[in-house]
């Protein structure tokens, strides 16, 4: 709690910078509902809560861009992250959520001077070679420069930009502290575990400071893809490569979204759109390790229709287990198949307790709405949507694990789509699937699956006696322990605790009165308006009481 308190009070003037923009955007009564266990709504309350009638007539989720866009970086990845989330956001939140982008200004050369000095040990223009100061593209967390190294070998620096992460961890902290009061203020935004989702985007964007260990993403996916001459990546040299500083080959190719220019030189656009699709579905049904923003920037262009994926900072991983849940819920949907898609989803939803008769309604009425409609006209992303819609409207949630994975999906449609306007990955995805499916029967996996099978389960039972025995010491020696979760728990002791205090009150109440009552019949002694004292006073403390009770029992009431 200590711990807790000193963080909050480092962070706190960037609280007052959120607490100031909700407020400024009209979100203040989310401040103040927080507010009422943290500093960010009292921080609010001390900034001025006027709210331009010109923001107040733009609708909630316009407000709700334009305040993440200003809260920055950090804010506007969780925004992109919450767009692939139809789960929880209606379709219009979605479509404003889409609409972030990680734009910020370029950094004087100079200011990333230390940082490169920090990085190399020396003066970078001792290490390398016409070194360019203007940045040839940049982002929030890191700008790229063109150098070459003392051999005349073009390179590419990822420079990170100065004090970034000291930043990013403090919205990070409060981010956390956020999740946590969003699940104890919000019952309804409970099932969708806010915390865990924020807790694996820190993850993701923690990754992603780490330069070196986008290196090492990149030479991972190289190695994925050694077979494959059409996908290429970077070559990283690693004598030049740390935390803070990514030196990798320079790529010689056209740029993602120069469409005209691939066109001019003699690329098969729709080619290029399968490779790219097969290489992303490759990463996510077979490696189980996948680059999670293959957007048009991050894809460039090479003679013979190959392409060279950059950018490996931000990649998602898949275990064996979801990899089979995804190809069947898949393969379920190509062949609309409404009890495995109900199964999967039920599977997903965990403890959520669930209408199966209504979720196998909704799922056939979404399946029956795909059933004439040509493949070429069916965009995967609706498609996902409306399947996510039916989780939200049934109390379902996306695990936040597939989060990325349906993110990546999303941006590969859009740019197959870009390179051909009748891209349908579907198409792509049903070979991959097959294989996945087809793989999981194959002797040596059915075998390696029985045996951790059997493996688990000699484990439970050899465990079992040790178990029991601790189970019967710790009953003998009295110490046995029942620990239950109940929800609301917490607020039922309150309540009770108050109800205790306003009973004894009013016995007191009670015993005052009949006390005085039997003061009043004594003579002598003093009095005041000719009353005994005692039993005035007494009579007069019970009616103060009184009055406390009711405003106790009013205000209970109103809660």
């Amino acid at each position: 709690m200590i711990r807790q308190t000193f963080s909050v009070m480092r962070d706190f003037q960037r609280i007052r910078s959120i607490a100031g923009t909700l407020m400024r955007y009209g979100w203040g009564d989310i401040a103040r509902k927080l507010g009422k266990k943290s500093l960010i709504g009292r921080a609010g309350n001390w900034l001025n809560s006027d709210v331009s009638k010109e923001i107040l007539q733009l609708p909630m989720e316009v407000r709700a861009r334009l305040a993440i866009q200003e809260l920055g970086p950090t804010f506007v990845k969780l925004g992109q992250v919450l767009a692939t989330r139809p789960d929880i956001f209606p379709p219009n939140w979605i479509a404003e959520f889409a609409k972030l982008q990680d734009k910020v200004p370029a950094v004087p050369f100079e200011e990333l001077l230390p940082e490169l000095e920090q990085a190399l040990g020396k003066s970078p223009f001792e290490v390398f070679r016409d070194l360019q100061k203007e940045p040839v593209a940049g982002a929030s967390i890191a700008q790229v420069h063109l150098a070459k190294l003392q051999d005349g070998t073009p390179v590419v620096l990822k420079i990170r930009r100065p004090n970034v992460r000291e930043r990013i961890e403090a919205d990070l902290r409060l981010l956390s502290h956020l999740g946590r009061l969003v699940e104890s203020e919000f019952e309804a935004v409970k099932r969708f575990r806010p915390g865990e989702i924020i807790g694996q985007f820190s993850k993701s964007l923690e990754r992603e400071l780490d330069f070196a260990l986008e290196g090492r993403n990149t030479e991972r996916f190289a190695r994925n893809f050694a077979d494959d001459e059409y996908i290429e990546f970077a070559r990283i040299y690693w004598d030049y490569t740390s935390e803070s500083l990514l030196v990798m080959s320079y790529i010689d190719g056209i740029p993602g979204n120069d469409l005209a220019t691939a066109t001019y030189r003699g690329l098969d656009l729709k080619l290029l759109g399968e490779r790219g699709a097969n290489a992303v579905l490759k990463m996510v049904l077979i490696d189980g390790f996948f680059h999670a923003d293959p957007h048009p920037g991050n894809v460039f262009y090479l003679p013979d229709n190959r392409l060279a994926i950059i950018d490996c900072g931000m990649v998602g991983r898949i275990s064996m287990d979801r990899r089979d849940e995804i190809a069947d819920l898949l393969a379920a949907l190509v062949s609309r198949d409404i009890e495995t898609l109900r199964d999967i989803l039920i599977i997903w939803a965990e403890n959520t307790s669930i209408d199966e008769t209504k979720l196998g309604s909704d799922i056939e009425e979404f399946i029956s709405s795909y059933d004439n409609a040509p493949l070429k006209h069916v965009r995967f992303s609706s498609l996902l949507n409306d399947l996510t819609g039916i989780m939200r409207e049934n109390q379902l949630t996306v695990p936040p694990d597939l989060t990325m994975l349906f993110k990546a999906l999303i941006t590969l449609e859009g740019l197959g789509r870009q390179l051909d306007p009748d891209f349908q990955i579907v198409n792509h995805l049903t070979p991959f699937v097959k294989k996945v499916i087809v793989d999981r029967y194959m002797p040596a996996n059915l075998m390696k699956r029985g045996k951790r099978g059997l493996g688990h389960l000699m484990n439970a039972v050899t465990g079992l006696p040790g178990d029991v025995s601790q189970v019967l010491r710790e009953a003998a020696r009295g110490r046995l322990k029942l620990n239950l979760d109940l929800q609301r728990l917490d607020h039922f002791g309150h309540q009770l605790d108050h109800s205790t205090n306003r009973l004894t009150m009013a016995m007191i109440t009670a015993a005052l009165i009949v006390g005085s009552s039997i003061v009043m019949t004594v003579e002598g002694g003093p009095t005041i308006f000719g009353l005994p004292a005692f039993g005035f006073a007494g009579f007069f403390l019970a009616f103060v009481i009184g009055i406390l009770l009711m405003i106790s029992v009013w205000r209970a009431g109103r809660d």
